[in-house]
């Protein structure tokens, strides 16, 4: 079976199929059913996917569709928060795809505003098989991508010492203790050190390499469990290019535990914990309350 969360466009048939019994039921009671009926193949993992605004993702699909059929006239809503398939619903035998709501006059209104009512319709944007909120979030993953690309160029061209404090001002963030550099020669390969407590007992040693090209080898693992052995046995060797297989291997198989994070793994951790990017503008994406409009 397909192992996806189906298109907003996709659930029009699962949701007509579910009104079938001309039964008004609620908007929410609609979602369940048409999951439990279509999509309960569906992992854990799929179902409990959420959009950027932290909706479940699949429920916000069947929102859109539902959306989409109540504006071309198959569905409708006779009380606050239920709905209920029409005529045209109940009579329509052929599979639904988008490319009919596409052609439905109704829905073209959907998309027009009062000031372009008049204008060409070859001059209104074909409805895409995306939903607003799929393109919503394609754009911020869009947005996410490329300050990432730009976070990573950046840090291959700060200055090495300057490298390490951002990394343990992330790891800092990220929740561990106090951090310590460690001097910038003769460190034995450590380049700063974090105790998990606050006397210190348990340390964290860290290494990292500012490379542009160069991948880490076998060899810097080496080094730098060398560095480690006698006063701790945890370290986290961070790098803005890739370990190659002798590294991974190298620290897979040590006596210590070691966490590798690579250039692409290092720029989600400073994206999510806000190191060296901020925020420059929040969205407030608003759906109806129904539960407001239910009278107590």
């Amino acid at each position: 079976m397909n192992q996806e969360i189906p298109k907003f466009h996709e659930t029009f048939n699962p949701i007509l199929e579910v009104l079938s019994d001309k039964e008004i039921i609620h908007t929410r009671e609609l979602q369940k059913k048409v999951i439990e009926k279509y999509y309960s193949h569906l992992n854990n993992t799929l179902l409990e996917e959420k959009t950027k605004s932290g909706e479940i993702l699949i429920n916000n699909r069947i929102a859109w569709g539902k959306s989409y059929l109540k504006k071309g006239g198959y569905i409708h809503y006779p009380s606050r928060g239920n709905v209920q398939i029409t005529d045209k619903g109940l009579a329509q035998k052929s599979q639904l795809n988008l490319r009919g709501l596409e052609e439905e006059s109704s829905l073209l209104d959907f998309y027009q505003t009062e000031s372009d009512k008049h204008a060409n319709s070859s001059d209104i944007k074909r409805i895409s098989s995306a939903s607003p909120q799929d393109l919503i979030d394609e754009g911020f993953d869009q947005i996410e991508r490329e300050i990432k690309n730009e976070l990573l160029e950046k840090l291959k061209t700060i200055d090495p010492y300057y490298f390490e404090k951002v990394i343990l001002k992330l790891l800092n963030k990220m929740g561990y203790g106090d951090f310590i550099e460690t001097s910038k020669s003769g460190d034995g390969g450590i380049d700063g050190i974090i105790n998990e407590d606050k006397l210190g007992l348990d340390k964290i040693y860290i290494q990292a390499k500012r490379f542009t090209e160069n991948k880490v080898r076998e060899k810097d693992i080496r080094n730098f469990i060398g560095a480690m052995s006698g006063d701790t046995n945890k370290g986290v060797f961070v790098t803005t290019s890739l370990f190659d297989k002798g590294a991974t291997e190298k620290a897979k198989n040590a006596h210590h535990k070691i966490i590798l994070i690579d250039g692409n793994k290092l720029v989600d951790l400073m994206h999510e914990y806000n190191v060296g990017v901020q925020i420059k503008q929040s969205y407030d994406v608003k759906h109806l309350d129904e539960d407001f409009f239910v009278e107590q």
